[in-house]
């Protein structure tokens, strides 16, 4: 069944939450007290999502926003670069959705003239792969979690 991207706007908030968990606890953990941030208010200037549906229902979502020095998340590295958030709904993990994802957000990110993205991520978490595809690189080797961060170049045509 083909997925179909479309922008996030602010009715996505809720999903954007479930998405959250998916992200953060991706072998279940207990939340910790951070994480709300990535969507609370969401719809703020600076927030993007973008998400993926199958057959008319939501499978997974990739956004970013930026945060303050005074209020980080877990990936932050400057007040002008904005942390992405991306999660994919378990069952249709491994088919191509998380790519397509990431790849419609870092779009969105060189167009809104970002000049990098960051992440954090636990080093177990099989989905630093796919950052590393696109070109997160490590700047930040945390005991529990790294942060990365990819350079956004604009596109030429």
């Amino acid at each position: 069944m083909p997925v179909v991207l479309r922008r996030g706007g602010a009715q996505d908030g809720r999903f954007l939450r479930d998405m959250l968990h998916h992200a953060y606890y991706w072998r279940e953990r207990v939340p910790g007290s951070l994480t709300s941030r990535y969507v609370r208010g969401w719809g703020r200037a600076g927030d993007t999502a973008v998400i993926a549906l199958e057959s008319g229902f939501p499978v997974g979502a990739a956004w970013f926003r930026l945060f303050r020095a005074e209020e980080p998340g877990y990936g932050y590295v400057g007040e002008g670069t904005p942390e992405l958030a991306i999660a994919v709904v378990p069952s249709k993990r491994g088919h191509g959705i998380g790519d397509e994802l990431l790849k419609a957000l870092l779009e969105k990110a060189r167009d809104g003239g970002f000049a990098r993205l960051s992440l954090s991520v636990e080093p177990g978490n099989p989905a630093r792969k796919l950052y590393e595809r696109h070109g997160f690189e490590v700047v930040d080797q945390g005991a529990e979690a790294w942060t990365m961060v990819a350079s956004i170049a604009p596109t030429t045509d």
